[in-house]
């Protein structure tokens, strides 16, 4: 997969099992792996205890990529969306895990763990963390443009 980095996980209970298999795999791969829960799988938990948490962190630096995960995948996407400075994309294709990171600096994807088997998700994972930001310049131009409406 290729070099090792600190990837921070979350999941209510609609993407709980996903988590905890994307975990294995991430630790098989070498990569370190902050688990912001949830920790048990419950039923009534709300995903937002969990994304907030792990969306900080990938803001503040602590881990370097997020992965969020509820049942749809809608939820977590929102609500990491609203911490500022997380670049959240809920991803249902390969391209799109990767090209997210490319042109649009993604920093956290997202899954839905009733939408999607755990091998696909593996695919997904496995290319938002390879792929790499191009710094373009009509990238960095539309995100300056983001950042300004972050600002308003």
């Amino acid at each position: 997969m290729g070099q090792s980095i600190k990837v921070g996980i979350a999941a209510d209970h609609g993407g709980f099992e996903m988590k905890q298999a994307l975990i294995e795999k991430l630790l098989a791969e070498g990569h370190q792996v902050e688990d912001f829960g949830a920790d048990t799988l419950d039923p009534d938990d709300d995903y937002p205890d969990y994304i907030i948490p792990l969306g900080r962190a990938v803001v503040a630096g602590d881990v370097e990529r997020g992965i969020a995960i509820c049942g749809s995948g809608v939820g977590a996407s929102v609500a990491a969306n609203k911490i500022h400075g997380v670049r959240c994309g809920l991803c249902h294709d390969h391209f799109s895990s990767r090209q997210g990171v490319e042109d649009d600096d993604m920093n956290v994807l997202c899954l839905g763990g009733r939408v999607m088997g755990q091998a696909v998700a593996w695919d997904h994972v496995a290319a938002f963390l390879a792929a790499r930001f191009s710094g373009a310049e009509r990238h960095r131009r539309r995100l300056s443009r983001v950042a300004e409406l972050e600002a308003t």
